[in-house]
């Protein structure tokens, strides 16, 4: 199985393209804090590159900024490719299933997050909690 879960940080701004068949991606880099402090004393961090395909490649460029923190659901893609000196070189990517954003919108600087949020869905959500009342039928139950 091959499955990653991360939260970080955008290091930049997503990058948006399109293959040669017209097929949407974006790419964008994460910070992720280690868990741990080194014997310094010091958090260190890892940095991962994401790619997120076709829709979800346009709300990412659409809606997230250098600094915003996401959560991702993926997968580990290694790449093959030749440099410009002609050495064949490889690189990592994780494959985005699944971005959250988890940077609220009054957090955002000025970016277009004054359009409608890609999980709408949250909107459905009750605004309150359903008030629970105490019922005094003891003598009612059958056990």
């Amino acid at each position: 199985m091959n499955k990653v879960f991360l939260i970080g940080n955008l290091t930049r701004d997503p990058e948006a393209s399109e293959t040669g068949s017209g097929v949407q991606y974006c790419r964008f880099a994460i910070a992720v804090n280690r868990p741990f402090a080194n014997a310094d004393g010091n958090r260190e961090v890892d940095f991962f590159n994401i790619i997120a395909w076709r829709g979800q490649a346009e709300i990412c460029n659409r809606y997230l900024k250098k600094g915003n923190k996401v959560a991702i659901e993926g997968s580990i893609q290694i790449r093959s490719y030749d440099d410009k000196d002609g050495n064949r070189r490889q690189a990592i990517d994780i494959v985005a299933d699944r971005v959250e954003f988890l940077t609220s919108r009054n957090q955002g600087e000025g970016s277009d997050y004054d359009a409608p949020a890609p999980t709408a869905q949250r909107a459905n959500r009750p605004a309150s909690k359903p008030t629970l009342e105490q019922v005094d039928d003891d003598d009612q139950l059958p056990f």
